[in-house]
């Protein structure tokens, strides 16, 4: 029982010595790795950098014990970072103790949200927002991100604009009193930031880019020609307190709270799923939603912000050799000791090299791919990925997410309107039916349709159901039989088994009979209450259309 509350517990009790080592080597990767990614992604969300700091310790530390995956990589990402700011930087200027009032109550109602989902096993909930919605919103997102930090790469002050596209403009139009200097830090970086990401994925190159720039500025005093540089980073531990509960800052939190906890679980369940695909272990969804509530819930007492499970840093800790979740705990061990002792070494930190990491990072979440493929394989999902990106980049972030997930619901509720209905014929030679629309060759029988029903049948789809047999009777008015195949069909509703009876007895009194065959067991069951049994005895009966039409 205590192994399900704390999955932990599993691989502290069977530790395997020989996994010491990777664990360890990946730990200290990963906290490389994140100490200057967590200072960036704070940016994002529009807090001093030491808070995506303080945001890579406790939450760490309880998903490790929490999570069921082992190899997951929890902390600050770029994607929630950019909601929080959305969300909360209409309530309160960044920067302000109001701002990080609201984003530490944030970071609660998220891991409230999450936990309840989890102890109520409602992870299935994700599940409504379709890959298309995601790949367009995190493509969009990652645009506006990296677009974000141009007022950092270029050294210029800028508003934050009301979308990309302000930004955009703005940048051009003030082109001129851009610090060369800044410039050249940032897209040196940038360039030395994809040249190893790419050849060599696992050179911890954003701690050299930091230590380089920052030697640079401090010998160079860059900082007096107006290089922008992080500042004072606090030094130690954050200490104990409870986020200000205000139910008017709940009320106006919610929808991004609960953007956050269904965007951040997928994002998470996403790589913890493929990473235990091939480790040949089972992730559990609630439990899932169990560590990260958790994480996140204990993390706002410690002055944290919303964190979740990272696509780059735990495939990063996969490949270092990560086996349980001691990496996680090392990674939290080590940013600690950052915090006691090593934080006023990122005073001379350019804020340009934590927007080239930040860039650097989400610009290759842009999945042009993606696109490419759904307009390939079925437009319809491609057109929901195209309405999602630009509803976000246009409209904003939760305006984005949620007319995507509205939209691909919409689609899913007309696809189950307008069934596919195959009108079908006999292959002699396979002994199978088919639908005569691929196969022309397929035998049909004088007087007899044969329809197969592909989808499960309820209230709203009966009126296409129905005009569908109206419409191929009018064009062969000499049927007097149709044979229903329900071997497709998973589910049927009250209303639809009433109304179906309807269609049956007017289709008899006009002499055309229906015999349905192929129905499961639930559908069975279904029928035998609404005394189907007695009403039409044999014509429900049939094991299959062969039976019916005698064909051995």
């Amino acid at each position: 029982m205590l192994k399900k509350i704390f999955p932990a517990l599993d691989w502290i009790q069977r530790y395997n010595k020989q996994d010491l080592r990777g664990d360890t080597s990946a730990g200290l990767i990963v906290a490389i790795m994140l100490i200057p990614q967590a200072m960036a992604y704070a940016m994002i969300a529009g807090l001093p950098p030491v808070i995506g700091l303080y945001a890579s310790t406790i939450p760490l530390f309880i998903y490790a014990i929490m999570g069921s995956s082992r190899q997951l990589a929890v902390g600050p990402v770029a994607m929630v970072s950019l909601l929080v700011f959305s969300g909360v930087s209409v309530l309160a200027d960044p920067g302000t103790e109001e701002y990080l009032s609201y984003v530490f109550l944030l970071m609660f109602m998220t891991g409230i949200i999450q936990l309840a989902m989890g102890v109520f096993k409602l992870g299935f909930i994700v599940n409504f927002l379709s890959h298309a919605v995601v790949s367009g919103f995190t493509s969009a997102a990652a645009l506006i991100i990296g677009m974000s930090q141009l007022k950092n790469l270029l050294g210029i002050d800028m508003e934050s604009g009301e979308t990309i596209f302000h930004t955009l403009f703005e940048a051009g139009s003030r082109i001129n009193e851009m610090n060369l200097i800044t410039f050249f830090i940032g897209i040196g970086s940038i360039l030395f930031l994809w040249l190893f990401k790419k050849k060599y994925p696992r050179f911890p190159a954003p701690l050299i880019v930091v230590l380089v720039s920052t030697l640079l500025v401090y010998f160079y005093k860059l900082n007096d020609v107006g290089v922008k540089i992080v500042g004072e980073v606090p030094i130690g531990i954050p200490s104990f307190s409870l986020p200000a509960f205000d139910m008017d800052s709940i009320i106006t939190l919610m929808p991004i709270a609960l953007t956050i906890s269904f965007v951040g679980f997928m994002e998470s369940i996403a790589v913890a799923k493929a990473i235990a695909s091939k480790e040949n272990y089972k992730i559990n969804s609630n439990q899932e939603l169990n560590g990260l509530g958790l994480a996140n819930v204990v993390g706002s007492f410690f002055s944290a912000y919303p964190v979740t499970g990272g696509f780059s840093r735990s495939a990063v800790n996969y490949q270092a050799g990560a086996r349980t979740g001691l990496a996680s705990i090392i990674t939290a061990v080590l940013i600690v000791i950052t915090l006691l002792f090593f934080t006023p070494l990122f005073y001379y930190l350019p804020n340009a090299v934590l927007a080239a990491i930040i860039m650097v990072a989400v610009f290759g979440l842009i999945d042009v791919k993606e696109f490419k493929h759904l307009f390939k394989v079925k437009k319809m999902d491609g057109w929901t990925l195209i309405l999602t990106f630009f509803t976000t980049l246009i409209l904003g972030i939760e305006e984005g997410i949620i007319i995507g997930a509205v939209f691909s619901l919409l689609v899913f509720i007309w696809r189950s309107a307008y069934p596919h209905i195959a009108e079908l014929g006999y292959l002699k030679e396979k002994g199978l039916f088919r639908n005569i629309r691929r196969y022309p060759e397929a035998k049909t029988f004088e007087n007899t349709l044969i329809f197969r029903i592909d989808a499960s049948i309820y209230f709203a789809n009966m009126g296409f159901i129905e005009k569908r047999f109206s419409d191929e009777l009018l064009k062969k008015p000499s049927i007097n039989r149709i044979i229903l195949d329900f071997s497709a069909v998973n589910d049927i509703d009250a209303v639809s088994i009433d109304e179906l009876e309807k269609i049956i007895d007017n289709y008899k009194n006009a002499g055309i009979e229906f015999i349905i065959t192929g129905m499961k067991g639930p559908i069975k069951d279904l029928v035998k209450r609404a005394g189907w049994n007695e009403k039409y005895g044999q014509n429900i009966q049939y094991a299959s259309i062969k039976h019916i039409l005698n064909i051995g």
